[in-house]
Formats: structure tokens, sequence, C-alpha cells
């Protein structure tokens, strides 16, 4: 009963911002998609990190830990700090144009910096492709988790279409003031009950170096700076170190976050504390996961990203794992909401009313949002029914399609004279060799023991720099 109660209140809590936040809302579209241009440096921060802390932070690490080991603890840390960096040098330009000219969408920056319309479709078109894999890693979390929590009564299925239904209602009521106040209720959960679970297990373990002793003890190639299999090649570590900064800030949910503040201190200010918090909690997921070869020593592949509530039940009471796991389920909606607000935004305004309804007021567009919120969350659900992969393979996928974008992005916020149909190729032969690598048509020995990734931003890149000595035209 405890697990049912916990998940209750918490799901009517979330329901209860979304009520109050769409009395208080204005009748403008920069009220509904951005909270009005006004978001503070607290609130901010909540809704960056808690956005950025999904199913792939909870489970996915966790998993990550008990397939790799503590080598993939430094790898995320580091590249935590490059994304703070990557927050502020593209966020501060981002929130600059954006309050400028009234940009509300990555799309329409892209368009007013190039002038070109079949790049900003192009551009909208690879957001939205590749997010969407992303967003069904949460209710996938969400599923693996209610049915750990509750014994396998709430089937895997029923339990990710319950969360979803939950949040397209208070995203459908709310908003983006809705989706920002929940971030900060769900990442102060997030980031007490993590900590919470790992001392928790450690102390049902006989405390952190005991439980350390014994798992090295286990499986000493969990300690191993190259993690089980030699699985981080030099190559391959420094892919994923690059990879990070280069997708989050492509994140459409993330890139949109970057027009919501009031001032640009309150960038800054999250910017500097982001890769801190970081530093912290990173290890927790990751050691639990380690830990997993005590008591669970022979998962494989996809079972693997299971082992955090399998540690909870095992070892702490509860009321204890139904409070981590309420936490968990805070990340998984803190980055749901923000990611189908996101989309049916960004589809809104880019397609429906630049094409087909250009004079569609705020009620007639929050509509329109409101149905693509739902069509959305049905597309994630279907994603959802029949995993393909672990978390972290759907995630690096979903990544390296998003970090495409980043040469792109680059060049135009940095640079006027960008050439349209060099950022048009870049994408298309970005994707193009992604798609390529992933089918095994391009041999992997080309990536010279890189993940694709590099290859693929290497040419992206060169794209660009060699459209700037052809002609412009829109």
């Amino acid at each position: 009963m405890t697990p049912y109660l916990f998940i209750a209140a918490y799901l009517l809590f979330t329901l209860i911002i979304g009520i109050i936040t769409y009395r208080q809302q204005e009748n403008t579209p920069e009220d509904y998609f951005l909270a009005g241009r006004k978001i503070g440096p607290i609130v901010l921060f909540f809704t960056l990190t808690a956005t950025n802390f999904s199913a792939f932070f909870f489970l996915g690490f966790a998993g990550a830990g008990y397939r790799i080991g503590i080598s993939y603890y430094p790898m995320m840390a580091f590249s935590g700090a490059l994304v703070a960096l990557s927050f502020y040098f593209i966020g501060y330009k981002v929130w600059l144009l954006g309050k400028e000219q009234g940009l509300i969408t990555p799309s329409e920056l892209i368009e007013y910096r190039s002038g070109s319309k079949v790049l900003k479709l192009v551009f909208l078109a690879v957001m939205v492709i590749f997010t969407l894999p992303y967003l069904a890693l949460q209710p996938i979390g969400a599923g693996y988790l209610i049915e750990n929590l509750t014994n396998g009564q709430i089937p895997y299925f029923a339990g990710a279409t319950f969360l979803t239904l939950v949040i397209v209602v208070y995203v459908f009521i709310g908003g983006m003031k809705s989706v920002a106040l929940t971030d900060v209720l769900q990442g102060v959960l997030m980031f007490i009950l993590i900590l919470l679970a790992l001392f928790m297990i450690a102390q049902g373990l006989g405390g952190i170096t005991e439980a350390n002793r014994t798992a090295y003890a286990t499986k000493p190639e969990l300690f191993f700076r190259q993690g089980i299999g030699n699985y981080f090649t030099k190559p391959k570590w420094f892919s994923y170190m690059l990879l990070w900064p280069m997708c989050v800030p492509m994140f459409p949910q993330m890139f949109m976050r970057f027009y919501t503040p009031k001032t640009s201190q309150s960038l800054k200010i999250s910017a500097s504390i982001y890769p801190l918090i970081g530093t912290i909690i990173f290890i927790c997921p990751v050691m639990i996961g380690m830990w997993g070869h005590i008591r669970f020593g022979d998962l494989t592949a996809k079972a693997a990203d299971q082992i955090l509530p399998m540690m909870l039940l095992e070892y702490t009471p509860i009321w204890v794992a139904s409070l981590v796991m309420v936490g968990a389920l805070a990340a998984f909606m803190s980055t749901m909401d923000s990611q189908l607000l996101a989309l049916s935004t960004m589809l809104t305004r880019d397609i429906y009313t630049s094409y087909i309804r250009p004079h569609a007021d705020l009620k007639e567009q929050t509509l329109v949002g409101r149905i693509l919120i739902i069509l959305l969350a049905i597309m994630g659900l279907i994603l959802a029914y029949n995993p393909p992969a672990t978390i972290l393979e759907i995630a690096r996928e979903a990544f390296t399609g998003l970090a495409i974008l980043f040469p792109t992005v680059i060049a135009n916020i940095y640079d006027k004279k960008v050439n349209p149909i060099s950022c048009i190729l870049s994408i298309l032969v970005g994707e193009g060799l992604l798609v390529g690598w992933q089918l095994g048509i391009i041999p992997q020995f080309l990536t010279f023991g890189f993940l694709p990734f590099i290859p693929i931003i290497i040419i992206s890149s060169l794209i660009i720099v060699l459209g700037k000595v052809v002609p412009r035209s829109a």
C-alpha cells in the first residue's frame, strides 16, 4: 500500500500546480510557451537541471555503472562542466536574440539569422525526429520503476501509460509556468532522494567502504579506468566527453529554456552551479549500479537498466524504496513534460502558424499545441512499448542525431554571413553518415576507434566552413 500512497500524493501535487498556474496565465503566446520570459535564477537552475536529468540519469547511469564500472562517473562529471560552458556561450546569445526579436522556438532563431525557410524546416525536422526516441525513454523508465515498485501488480506498459497521462494533463493545462514550477519540486526531490538511495543501500551493504571492497572482490574490472571489457578506450572516452556538451543544448526543451530567463544573470548563475551539482550526484546511481554485482551478478543488456529499483527493494525498507522511486519518477516527468511542451510549441509555431493559419490567435495556438501534446505523448508510448536496446544505447543515438545541429547553431548565432546552403548540407550529410554507420553501410573501422559522432561532427563543421567561400544565397 505504501508505494501507491507515495505515488498518488506526488502526482496529485503536480496536478495542483498545473491548475494554479493555469489560473495565473496571461493571454499571450509568450506566457503559455515561455512563462512570459520572467524566470529567475533559482527556478531557471532547477528547470534546466531537472529537465536534463531524466530516465537516462536514474536508470541509464545505474545501468552504465553495472555494465561499465566506476569509469563512467568521471567521464560524465568532466563533460558536465563542458555542458555548463555550452549552456552559457550558446544560451546567452539565444536569450539575447530571443528577447530582441520575440523568438520562441529554436527554428525561429535559425530562420531569423539565416534568412532561409528551408534550413528552418530541416532543422525543425531533425529536432523532432531525434527527440522522439529520447522522449520515449521517460515512459520506459517509469514502466520499469512502477513494475518493480508494485511487484508486478502494475505491469510495465500500464505504468508507463499512467505516468504519461498525468504529465499530459498538467502540461495541457498550465504550459511552461506549470512545467517550470513542477521542475523545482522535481529537482529538489531528485537531488535529495538519490543521495538517500546511495546511503541507505550502502548501509545495507555494511557502509560505502565495505560495499566497494565487496564489489571489487566480486568483479575487479568495475574499478579499472577502461571499465569492464575495456569499454572506455581513450578515443571512446574523448568521444563521450565531447558528445554531451554538443548535444545537451540542442535538446529542444533545453534550447527553449534559454529564452525564458528574466535577465542574463539568471543564466550565468545556473551555468555556474550546474557542474557542481552534477559532480555530487552523478556518482550515486553509478555506484549503486556497480554494487549491483554483489547481489545480481548475471544481468545483461536491457535487464541492467533495472538495477536501481532492484537494489532499492533488496536493501532498503519499502518506504525508502517508494520515496526514492518517486524521485526517479520526478526525473522522468521533469524531462518528458518539457519535451512535450517544446515539440508541440515548435510544431505549432513553425508549421501551423507559419504555413497553415498565420493569423491564429493565442486560443487557437494553445488548442493546437495541446492536441499535439496528446499526439506526441502517444508516439512516445508507441516507441516505449517494446524498447529495442538499453537506455544508454537509445540515448546515445538520439543525442548524436541532435549534436549534428551544433555546428549550424554556433555558426548562426555568432556569424551573420553563414551560407544557409552549407548549413543544410552540413545537417543532411551528417545525419546521412549517422544512418550509414547505424545500418552498417559505412564500416566501423572508419571511425578510427572514436564514436561515429566525432568524424561526423568534423565533416559537418568543415562543410559549413567551406561554405564561407561560396556566394551566400537564401
